[in-house]
């Protein structure tokens, strides 16, 4: 049975200071330390979820919604700077800046919805590991999604060693997913006149709507805007205006090298699917295990164990990324900690459900992809609010320009949902 503990520890008590931290690191030396936050946050952005929408949208469109993941990805790219900088700016994590500046009855709200978006995580990380367990191994789905959701006590377990160790092991992984990709685009033959019509904005019908929403909730991630204030917060202190710009210099930085890779990483699994699927007559490439017996088809074997690989070091990357933001959310929010085992079992529940009950895994993803899009401006509205405000941010607050995009950003997310909604019930 869960229990919840009511000690309200230092601002992110639970992401521990990281041994040797040197309190003037910054400038250009400073910037391979700020990859580690930034990998944490970028790895939420190579999530079963993206595998499934991208290949998704390579089978059925070829290279139609490739402006989609760019301009996420751009958009991630502004987004992660806002949170790295809210947590330097503050010393605390967004939710708890939440919690102190909003009326109590919004971060309610917010902490509900945040709940139900971890959970929605939760579902893609766990059936992608069991998938790559499944097609790796031959186990059960269940079971795949059992040992997925344990695995993230080991990622966890290296936090009691400081946060680099968990940095470093996170940053592993998705190096796996980014050299897998590559070997693999190379032998894929790739069209350039149809690839660079996909950079143009672009849609046919409600089908490629649902994809490209469903691509945007893949790759900007809310858990991930909570969590990467939390990284930065802890890790970095600067007590000079200059010292902390330099900082900023530095975290903008690794921001744009890691959501650089992880925008490479999505953008290869839509043109791997439209280079080899799209078009074809090989079945089933709507679904992750469909993809991997299509890979066998296309290429060969190996390039199949590849993808199974990837997916299996996606699954479980993110999954103990999206437990630590969990808990990052709830003591942030409500001033609450629950033990790691009642949060694991909270948001795999649902999970092991669809994997028991025969739901198809890739729908499944495909849908918490749509429900994640949802719950973007409920941690993007928020981070624009707070980060305009000069008695929260001093003297890192935004510029107008700064304040002009990320709202012109969370406009456009919220008209795609709202037309997306409108489609779908009418």
């Amino acid at each position: 049975m869960a229990t919840i503990d009511v000690t309200v520890p230092s601002p992110a008590a639970l992401l521990p200071s990281p041994r040797g931290l040197r309190r003037r690191r910054t400038g250009r030396r400073a910037t391979p330390t700020m990859l580690g936050p930034a990998f944490v946050a970028a790895i939420a952005y190579v999530d079963p979820g993206n595998f499934a929408t991208n290949f998704s949208a390579g089978a059925a469109h070829g290279y139609l919604l490739l402006w989609v993941i760019v301009a996420a990805n751009l958009l991630a790219m502004l987004v992660q700077t806002l949170s790295a900088k809210l947590g330097l700016a503050t010393g605390r994590s967004m939710p708890e800046v939440c919690r102190d500046t909003f009326r109590p009855v919004v971060n309610r709200g917010l902490w509900l919805q945040a709940e139900l978006v971890a959970i929605a995580t939760d579902l893609a990380e766990v059936i992608g590991g069991a998938i790559a367990l499944n097609l790796l191994f031959g186990l059960p789905l269940p079971i795949g999604g059992a040992v997925t959701g344990a695995v993230a006590f080991v990622l966890l377990a290296l936090e009691g060693r400081g946060q680099r160790p968990f940095e470093r092991a996170i940053t592993g992984l998705f190096a796996v997913i980014l050299v897998g990709f590559l070997v693999t685009l190379v032998r894929v033959p790739v069209d350039p006149l149809p690839l660079a019509d996909g950079l143009l904005p672009g849609l046919a019908g409600t089908d490629s709507l649902v994809l490209a929403t469903g691509i945007l909730g893949a790759t900007v991630m809310p858990h991930a805007i909570y969590l990467h204030s939390a990284l930065t917060c802890r890790r970095d202190q600067a007590p000079t205006p200059g010292q902390r710009r330099q900082l900023l210099r530095a975290h903008r930085r690794g921001v744009i090298v890691a959501m650089g890779l992880a925008g490479v990483v999505n953008a290869s699994m839509l043109v791997v699917a439209a280079g080899l699927f799209h078009g074809s007559d090989i079945p089933a490439t709507d679904t992750l295990a469909g993809v991997h017996a299509g890979l066998a088809r296309a290429l060969d074997a190996p390039a199949a164990t590849l993808f199974a690989l990837t997916l299996l070091a996606s699954g479980f990357a993110s999954s103990g990324v999206g437990t630590l933001a969990g808990q990052v959310v709830m003591q942030g929010f409500v001033r609450r900690r629950m033990s790691l085992l009642g949060r694991r079992a909270l948001t795999l529940a649902p999970a092991l459900v669809v994997l028991t009950v025969g739901i198809d895994p890739t729908a499944a993803l495909v849908a918490s992809q749509v429900v994640l899009s949802f719950g973007i401006p409920f941690a993007l509205v928020p981070l624009v609010l707070l980060t305009r405000r000069r008695c929260v941010m001093g003297d890192l607050v935004n510029r107008r320009v700064t304040t002009v995009a990320a709202a012109v950003a969370a406009a456009a997310i919220i008209g795609l949902n709202g037309f997306l909604l409108a489609t779908l019930v009418g």
